[in-house]
């Protein structure tokens, strides 16, 4: 593995090792898959305006999200079923987002339970919540995370119904026999089986509440003490509903373009989200992180921190927890490059001033005086 020098990298890897089945879950996106190259391609209209001669021998990438210490704005995305790409699948991920001090999202998908992720040891953890038409069903998941001390609840909101992801449809996608969605085990519902399509859209047909609204927000606090982010926000109308909702913070998402094709980029939809909370709750984004870079361009954008998806699967499959751990520490080491280059020694010194986008003018098209 000591040939591998960026995030990306790790694709190839995984591919080569993955079923066909499996891989394509993970790569695809909606549709067209339009928003999944977008995703990418937006960061690089982004570019950015160093300044220099500053003293950045000390750079300090740690930060805060709901009042938890992480050791810097990079935080692990949930993904489904993570045993699909390597046999210790979410105790991996658990333990190397731990090591390297940050958070990690569970899956309600995941192939381990609240509580088996909870007993690899420390760490500060969220829990990522679809809901369930039994309502008695998020109900006991929602109290399940809580006792397993997972800090905060990422609450899926742009997931009525699956998104039509063609490879799935094609592969007629389902979960390899030996593994089940663990936190559901014992429960009364539904498996996921093979179908004549993709078993997840059928799965998600039968299970996931098309009827979920605003009003649902509001009854998930009534159940719960922890935090809500909601994720999958990408217009100013829903941020500053959720503002009113009592969210405790929004992950601007396009579910890693796999729900409505032709959104935009979520580094696109990132500025007119910013602007309608007006400060009052934290923004994070995810998709389409692959380098330091990114990292920087959507902090300086306004968000507080970013959820890496894809890359950490890929890294899990070429190399389980060893593979996870470099993945984060590759991006880690790149962001504080950036930083330093860029002469910002502290997340609170990154500015809006530090970026151009594509459609300003740079600032300093004044006439020019010749000498």
């Amino acid at each position: 593995m000591g040939e591998i020098t960026n995030v990306m990298e790790f694709e190839a890897i995984a591919k080569q090792k993955l079923p066909k089945m499996v891989y394509d879950y993970y790569a695809s996106g909606a549709e067209d898959q339009w928003t999944l190259a977008e995703n990418r391609n937006a960061f690089s209209r982004i570019l950015f305006r160093p300044r220099i001669l500053i003293d950045v021998s000390n750079i300090d990438l740690s930060t805060t999200v709901l009042g938890f210490n992480i050791s810097m704005p990079i935080m692990v995305a949930p993904t489904a079923m993570q045993k699909m790409a390597h046999p210790d699948g979410e105790y991996a991920i658990a333990r190397a987002a731990s090591a390297a001090g940050t958070i990690m999202t569970l899956s309600s998908w995941g192939t381990s339970s609240v509580e088996e992720v909870a007993s690899t040891g420390p760490g500060t953890r969220f829990f990522q919540l679809y809901v369930y038409k039994d309502r008695n069903v998020t109900i006991q998941l929602v109290r399940r995370a809580e006792r397993a001390g997972f800090k905060a609840i990422a609450l899926t909101v742009d997931t009525p119904r699956l998104g039509r992801r063609e490879a799935d449809i094609k592969n007629r996608f389902n979960l390899p026999p030996h593994l089940s969605l663990k936190n559901f085990e014992g429960l009364d519902i539904g498996k996921l089986n093979k179908a004549e399509d993709s078993g997840l859209a059928s799965y998600v047909a039968g299970q996931v509440d098309r009827s979920l609204s605003w009003k649902d927000v509001q009854w998930l606090q009534t159940i719960t003490s922890l935090p809500i982010l909601v994720k999958g926000v990408i217009t100013a109308e829903d941020a500053k509903i959720a503002v009113q909702s009592g969210a405790a913070g929004i992950i601007v998402s396009n579910h890693g373009a796999r729900q409505l094709d032709y959104v935009p980029a979520t580094i696109m939809a990132l500025e007119e989200v910013v602007q309608a909370v007006q400060g009052r709750i934290p923004v994070f984004l995810d998709g389409g992180v692959r380098r330091g870079t990114d990292v920087f361009k959507a902090l300086a954008l306004g968000a507080s921190g970013v959820f890496i998806g894809r890359p950490i699967i890929w890294s899990l499959a070429a190399d389980g927890e060893a593979g996870v751990k470099k993945a984060l520490q590759m991006i880690r080491d790149e962001f504080e490059l950036t930083m330093a280059l860029s002469g910002c020694r502290s997340l609170k010194e990154i500015t809006r001033n530090h970026v151009m986008t594509h459609w300003e003018t740079p600032r300093a098209s004044l006439p020019v005086s010749r000498l």
